[in-house]
């Protein structure tokens, strides 16, 4: 009977309602529900499914008391540490848990860690960015881009809502006075501003150097928002377009040379990587699986990098970052508002582009769609999918989708540049 009465007490349901805490036991409840529809979107409506599913059950196994898959202590330094904390720094051989460095989390992550615990050491190394950067450069053609290098500049713009994301996370710190804690101090505003470069793997890298106790709040708003590209942006393209604007049809882009693509990823990373060095983990490892398809040489890195590498990274990846996510750090007002300021973020470079995409309109005498500045957010290739839609509901004869491609794949080396910017000032 003894043993009974042990085996119960030590299930997650006894743990849930140990003490009789209604707060914790609400709070749990929640989770769930925000869980539950994270799988809704990722399942029924299949919006990024292959990120959502992985971030969902990531957020499940950290929210199942009991479990201790994940301990988001050895990644962060605790202000109040607990005393079973303490132990564990002990017995791993550190003295003062105040500032743990890199050998110290992974000190306690095999020591005392579960399985997350092994997993998000590739997020904590920024190994999993890079890598997931390297199958994207493998699947990406920079053709649209080589052929008409002046929607490099679209995609540029289209980068206004990070900077705009920041100013306002700073400016919430004004709040504090009316009693809300919902001010962000500069390494937190940095992170949230990511957001609008409509990016994840940067996101990631961003939040896990300068914000890591916010990175589970950042990653489903930034990968969510993604996912509702569809929604998101054709309210903002009708409003800031005029029919005539959309109905533009643009000319064939000139045939691209294979030294012009050889050379492309090549002098990309060697001019980028010297102007914003802190840029090179994301930018060289992108360029790198690009040259691995374009070379003729390496096809079976190439695909390698484009199936299995990124497949299985995105595992690792999403379970990880959603095992950030737990009910005592994600339910407060400070994520609500990383929700609002992504989605003004989002929204916001959106408009960037799309107003450049205008005044390039004007300036070339109506030879370019404007609708194709919106793609300059950086979610291949479904921003690109997206303003060739609007644009064949304007004019059915409307073949957007290679023009467009052209600020799409320049807004991920903009988004890439963007947080090397903001490493270098603040990391």
């Amino acid at each position: 009977m003894d043993s009974i009465i042990n085996f119960l007490k030590t299930t997650g349901i006894a743990q849930l309602f140990e003490g009789g805490d209604t707060v914790r036991i609400v709070q749990y409840i929640a989770m769930y529900v925000i869980i539950g529809i994270l799988f809704y979107l990722a399942l029924v409506k299949k919006f990024e499914p292959l990120l959502l599913v992985s971030i969902a059950f990531g957020m499940l196994l950290a929210n199942l008391p009991g479990a201790n898959v994940f301990h988001m202590d050895f990644f962060i330094s605790p202000e109040n540490p607990s005393s079973e904390f303490l132990k564990m720094c002990l017995d791993a051989g550190i003295d003062d848990p105040s500032h743990l460095t890199l050998v110290d989390s992974v000190k306690l992550a095999f020591n005392n860690g579960g399985l997350v615990d092994y997993l998000y050491l590739g997020v904590k190394t920024g190994l999993y960015p890079s890598l997931i950067f390297l199958g994207v450069g493998a699947m990406t053609d920079f053709t649209a881009l080589i052929a008409n290098p002046k929607s490099l500049l679209m995609g540029a713009a289209a980068q206004l809502g990070v900077f705009v994301a920041f100013l306002g996370a700073i400016a919430l710190g004004a709040l504090d006075q009316f009693g809300l804690d919902v001010g962000f101090d500069l390494l937190e505003a940095a992170a949230i501003g990511i957001i609008g470069g409509a990016d994840g793997p940067t996101a990631i890298l961003v939040t896990k150097e300068l914000a890591p106790h916010l990175l589970g709040a950042i990653a489903i708003a930034a990968y969510s928002y993604m996912a509702l590209i569809p929604i998101i942006q054709p309210p903002f393209m009708r409003m800031l377009t005029t029919e005539s604007e959309r109905k533009i049809e643009m000319t064939t882009l000139r045939p691209v040379s294979q030294i012009e693509k050889v050379l492309f990823p090549i002098v990309v990373t060697f001019i980028v990587c010297l102007i914003v060095p802190d840029a090179t983990p994301l930018v060289g490892f992108l360029m790198l699986g690009n040259l691995f398809t374009v070379c003729g040489v390496t096809d079976r890195l190439s695909k390698t990098a484009q199936n299995e590498l990124i497949n299985i990274v995105t595992i690792m990846l999403g379970v990880s970052v959603g095992a950030t996510a737990n009910a005592e750090d994600f339910l407060s007002p400070k994520t609500i508002f990383i929700i609002i300021l992504g989605l003004v973020a989002f929204s916001i470079s959106t408009c960037g582009g799309l107003l450049f995409g205008k005044l390039m309109c004007f300036l070339t005498k109506g030879k370019i769609n404007p609708l194709i500045g919106s793609a300059g957010v950086s979610a291949v290739p479904m921003a690109a999918r997206v303003a060739q839609m609007e644009g064949q509901k304007a004019n059915p004869k409307n073949f957007l989708l290679m023009h467009a491609m052209g600020p799409n794949v320049a807004g991920v080396i903009g988004s890439a540049v963007a947080a090397g910017v903001l490493l270098s000032c603040f990391g």
